[in-house]
């Protein structure tokens, strides 16, 4: 990864209600960003950032799918045919030769930031 990549401004945190999806727009392609926040985290909150293109439906609907947790891992369902995506890799828990891309995010001043991981 670039250490020298610049954060971009997406959107409010508190525009993502907890523990769903929205869509945004990042760089001109659809990226799917996750609030999450659970008991793990204590009161803290984290933003989790991955394409929304579903390589299996081939739409761009993954900012619609489940959150799911599965032994401190977070992945995403998606909404059509139900493949889980890890948060954090990007790589499909039924298919591991398939993955999406993934976007390092953070939370600064109550703004969620994104640059592209590689």
């Amino acid at each position: 990864m670039n250490s020298k990549a610049q954060w971009i401004d997406i959107c409010q945190l508190h525009d993502i209600p907890p523990n769903t999806g929205v869509c945004a727009d990042f760089q001109g392609q659809q990226v799917a960003l996750f609030h999450l926040r659970s008991r793990q985290f204590g009161a803290q909150s984290q933003v989790k950032a991955v394409a929304n293109f579903d390589p299996f439906s081939r739409a761009n609907v993954l900012s619609r799918g489940l959150i799911t947790e599965q032994q401190d891992k977070y992945c995403i369902a998606s909404p059509l045919l139900k493949q889980q995506f890890c948060l954090d890799t990007g790589l499909c828990e039924q298919d591991n030769s398939v993955s999406i891309s993934t976007f390092d995010s953070r939370i600064h001043q109550g703004l969620v930031q994104l640059r592209e991981a590689f």
